[in-house]
C-alpha cells in the first residue's frame, strides 16, 4: 500500500509544498539549507566522483546536481519511476521498477546524456513495493531490494530479497543475498569491517505500535530476516507465523519506530560531525501513513558500540507540525566536505545539514 500511495502521488505532478526550514529541529551547533530544489519527487542518491548528485525518483526524470549545489539539471526523462541510482566506473546506473541502465562517462555528458545501455531488462515489474534501490558494494557488485509483492504473502523467486549481480558480466545472473526482507530502501555497508546492515519496513495493519520497522546486520550471504513469518524478531505473523518459529530467523540489529517508513541509511564517514557521530548510521525515516498519531518524517541516528547498535535517537525533526507533514526525508548521503545531504520527495528538495561549533 505504502509504494501504491507513492505512484499516485508521483502521477498527480510535482509537489510545491513550500520549505519551512524555521520547522527544523537540530542537535546544537548543526544547521540545514537547501542544496537543491524544484525537483519531482527526489528520492535516491549517489555522488559521482567530481561531486555531482544524481537524484532518482517516483516519476519519470533522473536529475544531476553539480558539485556544491544548486539547480538541478534533467539527465533521463521518460523513465518508469527511476527510483535507484548508483555510480561506478563514471557510469551511472538507473534502476526502473522492471529495467536497470547504464550511462556511461556520466559527468562528462550532464548537459547531453548518452544514451542508456540496457543491463537488465528482466526485473520483477509488480508495482507494489516495486522500487527498485541500488548500491555497488565493496565486492564490486551491484546490490538491489526486490520488495514483496503485498502487504505480507508467501512468494517464491526472488521476492523479499536483496539480490546481488555482477554487471561486468554481460548476462549474470542475480543472486540472492539475503532474504526474509519484506522491502529494503536503504543500505550500506560498515566502513571497516565492510559488512552490509540495511534497513526493512514492517508490515501493516497489525496496529499503532506494532511491529517495529527494523536496522538488520547481515555479515554474510544467506541470512533470513524472517519475512512473513516473523516481524522485528519476535512477534509471530497472525497469518504466516504457525509455519516457522521467530526463533529460526535473525532478528533485527535495531528496532525502530513502528510505521515510520525506514528508508535510505547510509553510515557516517566524513569528519566534520563531532566525534561521537562518527561511524553512526542516520536513517530516512519517510513516515507513517496508517498511524495515528503519525509516525518518523525525521533523519534518526543509531550509534553503534563494538560492532552492534547501542542507542537509537532523533537526529532532525521538524518535517511533521500538528499532525500535518510538509515534507518527508528519503535518502540520505555524506558529501565530500562532510555534510549530510537529505532528500525530500514531497517538497522536491535535496538539503544539506553541516556543523558549525555552538
Amino acid at each position: 500500500m505504502r509504494n501504491l500511495l507513492i505512484f499516485l502521488l508521483a502521477a498527480s505532478g510535482p509537489c510545491v509544498a513550500a520549505p519551512r526550514l524555521d520547522d527544523i529541529k537540530l542537535p546544537p551547533g548543526f544547521r540545514i539549507s537547501i542544496y537543491a530544489e524544484g525537483m519531482e519527487h527526489s528520492r535516491s542518491l549517489a555522488m559521482g566522483e567530481r561531486g555531482t548528485l544524481f537524484v532518482g525518483t517516483t516519476g519519470s526524470n533522473v536529475y544531476a546536481i553539480a558539485a556544491g549545489g544548486g539547480k538541478p539539471t534533467v539527465i533521463a526523462r521518460g523513465l518508469d519511476a527511476p527510483h535507484g541510482v548508483a555510480v561506478r566506473d563514471g557510469a551511472l546506473y538507473v534502476a526502473e521498477v522492471g529495467r536497470l541502465s547504464r550511462y556511461d562517462a556520466i559527468e562528462d555528458h550532464l548537459q547531453s546524456p548518452p544514451k542508456a545501455v540496457v543491463v537488465a531488462d528482466d526485473l520483477p515489474r509488480e508495482r507494489h513495493h516495486g522500487l527498485k534501490t541500488i548500491r555497488f558494494g565493496p565486492d564490486g557488485l551491484l546490490y538491489m531490494n526486490i520488495g514483496s509483492p503485498c502487504n505480507v504473502c508467501a512468494r517464491k523467486a526472488e521476492f523479499s530479497t536483496i539480490s546481488r549481480l555482477d554487471v561486468s558480466r554481460a548476462g549474470a545472473q542475480r543472486e540472492v543475498y539475503a532474504k526474509g526482507v519484506r522491502n529494503s530502501v536503504g543500505f550500506d555497508w560498515e566502513p571497516s569491517t565492510k559488512e552490509f546492515w540495511f534497513t526493512d519496513n514492517g508490515r501493516d495493519l497489525m496496529g499503532n505500535d506494532v511491529p517495529p520497522d527494523e536496522l538488520n546486520h547481515a555479515p554474510k550471504a544467506g541470512m533470513d530476516f524472517g519475512f512473513p513469518y516473523c516481524h522485528g524478531g519476535d512477534v509471530a505473523d497472525p497469518q504466516f507465523g504457525r509455519q516457522h518459529a521467530c526463533t529460526e530467523f535473525t532478528p533485527p540489529a535495531q528496532k525502530l519506530g513502528a510505521h515510520v517508513a525506514s528508508l535510505g541509511m547510509r553510515f557516517y564517514t566524513g569528519s566534520k560531525f563531532p566525534p561521537e557521530y562518527r561511524g553512526a548510521i542516520f536513517i530516512a525515516e519517510h513516515g507513517s501513513w496508517n498511524r495515528d498519531p503519525k509516525s518518523g518524517y525525521r533523519v534518526s541516528v543509531v550509534k553503534l558500540k563494538d560492532g552492534r547498535a547501542a542507542s537509537y535517537e532523533p537526529f532532525v525533526q521538524g518535517w511533521l507540525q500538528g499532525g500535518e507533514s510538509w515534507g518527508r526525508p528519503v535518502d540520505v548521503i555524506v558529501a565530500p566536505d562532510g555534510a549530510l545531504l537529505v532528500s525530500d520527495d514531497k517538497a522536491g528538495i535535496v538539503y544539506r545539514i553541516d556543523y558549525a561549533k555552538p
